[in-house]
C-alpha cells in the first residue's frame, strides 16, 4: 500500500492507500486535484526509499510545484512522451523492469495517438481516441 498522504482519503479508501501492483485511475474534472494526488503518492513513496517515475503526457510538469510537495525532483525518473502510444511503452517498460515503485501517468485525457498527432486522423480512424 502506498499512502496518498491525506489520512482522510487513505480511510475513505478502505486500505490505507493506493495498492500497489495495480492501476488505478484518478479521475476529476479539470483543476480537480488529480495531479497533486500523483505528487503525493511519488513524495510519499521516496519518503520511504522507493524509486518513483512520472510520464508526464500533458508536458506541464512543474518541477517547483512538486518539490513544495515533498518530491525530490532530482531523483524523479520524469519522462515527457510526445504521443499516446510512447507514453504507454514507457509505462509498459517502468513496470516490466520491476526497478520502480509507482509511475504516475499525468493524464490519460493527454495521450493523443500517433495518428491524429500526424494529421493522418480519418474516417478509418474514427474513436480510435477515447
Amino acid at each position: 500500500i502506498v499512502p496518498t498522504g491525506s489520512l482522510a482519503l487513505d480511510i475513505a479508501l478502505g486500505v490505507g492507500g493506493i495498492p500497489r501492483g495495480r492501476i488505478t485511475e484518478i479521475y476529476g474534472q479539470e483543476s480537480s486535484g488529480k495531479t497533486t494526488l500523483g505528487y503525493h503518492l511519488v513524495a510519499e513513496v521516496q519518503r520511504r526509499g522507493g524509486i518513483a517515475a512520472f510520464v508526464d503526457a500533458e508536458h506541464a510538469v512543474d518541477p517547483v510545484y512538486a518539490k513544495n510537495l515533498g518530491v525530490d525532483v532530482d531523483q524523479l525518473l520524469i519522462s515527457q512522451p510526445d504521443t499516446g502510444e510512447e507514453a504507454l511503452e514507457i509505462v509498459d517498460a517502468f513496470i516490466r523492469s520491476g526497478a520502480v515503485d509507482v509511475v504516475v501517468l499525468d493524464s490519460v485525457a493527454a495521450l493523443v495517438p500517433k495518428a491524429e498527432i500526424e494529421g493522418e486522423m480519418g474516417d478509418s480512424h474514427m474513436g480510435l481516441q477515447a
